[in-house]
């Protein structure tokens, strides 16, 4: 799960983390009050949005008047904005943070994340701060140190005296460093996340380490034991379809084309979908019903992909392990019947029963194909999506 900005860095005060002093607005007066109540001869103006890149995209303004923070606030709040990290449509800025401008010296980068190659947390360092970190490993990976750290051991001085030195702190900042660090990493720990990152991590004039963005992502099978966590959950930032998707146990995540899939696990799903990607077609969505597929799950799958307007037919792709073929089939039948499924759907069965699975389907109807194969299939949904 992801939280927003302002919500990072009140997690990041409760660690002893520094950060910008700030307030939260959701209305152009209120953003104005807050700065007024900072004081100061600026402020930077940051919407709230679960997304990177916010800077570039205009989501992130400079203000050296009150008059202009209310400007600026009243452009941001109630539209949506779009990053690289969006799709077409963006993510609504229903608030905004309004923070101090504080003298910057120079912009650097840490993050904390899960290495499950060596089953350590791995502190990820770069003097190369405030900038797209993909890009600096890609351009410049000697740039980037990396320490890991076994939780049950701890983080020691010295792995922290490394990447000050990697960072070209000076002595006297050695300190402040370990305490962000250790700090990054008890709360890690302590809220079950699965990256925290601050780009940048600023050094200021006065030599001071400040965390200027916040961006901590937490592990979704451990919010019910963090129900402070959970509370701040903003929906709005989230694909509508795949929050009523993980109410009926499915994964599902929306795209932009305009071939439904709904498959039976997560690896045959992705091969599905780059299968019809090959054959020239796009996927509309990624759908794992699970291995327990059954009638009711069938139907709201249906509902999810037939509630994408762009969706010109359907491909199934089920494997019939424990459960049947011809169970599948009859499961699928009475799915597209109850939920009135009037374009095409590109059916492939394999498994136990396949031949029953296939001949129930054949006689289905005219807006119901079996495919042999999954490329046959793929073939099939390709074609029909272009004439339909």
């Amino acid at each position: 799960m992801n939280i927003h900005e302002y919500q990072a860095k009140q997690l990041f005060a409760n660690y002893h983390i520094p950060i910008p002093e700030g307030f939260c607005a959701n209305a152009p007066d209120e953003a104005v009050a807050n700065a007024e109540r900072l004081g100061g001869a600026g402020w930077v103006v940051k919407a709230q949005v679960h997304a990177g890149g916010r800077g570039k995209a205009g989501g992130v303004k400079l203000a050296t008047t009150t008059e202009q923070v209310f400007t600026i606030s009243s452009e941001l709040l109630g539209k949506n904005l779009v990053t690289g990290q969006t799709d077409s449509a963006g993510l609504p800025i229903n608030t905004v943070l309004v923070e101090k401008i504080y003298p910057i010296k120079r912009e650097l980068y840490l993050s904390l994340v899960v290495d499950r190659a060596t089953e350590r947390l791995i502190f990820i360092a770069s003097a190369m701060g405030g900038m797209d970190i993909e890009e600096v490993a890609h351009q410049s990976p000697d740039k980037l140190i990396s320490v890991s750290v076994q939780p049950s051991i701890g983080l020691h001085d010295y792995q922290c005296r490394k990447v000050a030195y990697a960072l070209a702190l000076e002595p006297s900042q050695h300190k402040a460093l370990a305490a962000i660090m250790k700090g990054m990493l008890a709360l890690f720990i302590a809220k079950d996340a699965s990256q925290i990152e601050i780009n940048p991590l600023i050094e200021t004039d006065q030599g001071e380490l400040m965390a200027l963005d916040a961006k901590i992502n937490i592990d979704d099978n451990a919010l019910l034991l963090h129900p402070d966590i959970l509370a701040m959950r903003d929906v709005s930032q989230e694909d509508a379809k795949e929050n009523e998707a993980q109410q009926f146990g499915l994964n599902y995540i929306t795209l932009e084309g305009n071939i439904g899939c709904m498959v039976n696990g997560a690896g045959l799903a992705m091969a599905t979908m780059d299968l019809v990607k090959l054959k020239g077609g796009l996927p509309a969505n990624f759908l794992d019903v699970g291995g327990g597929t059954n009638v009711e799950k069938v139907c709201e799958a249906f509902k999810l992909i037939l509630s994408d307007q762009n969706v010109k037919a359907v491909l199934v792709n089920i494997f019939g392990g424990i459960v049947k073929c011809d169970v599948i089939a009859e499961g699928i039948l009475a799915a597209i019947k109850q939920v009135h499924v009037s374009i095409p759907v590109v059916v492939r069965l394999e498994g136990t029963n396949v031949e029953e699975g296939r001949a129930l389907l054949s006689h289905a109807g005219q807006n119901i194909f079996a495919a042999d194969d999954l490329a046959h299939a793929a073939e099939q949904v390709v074609k029909l999506a272009e004439v339909a």
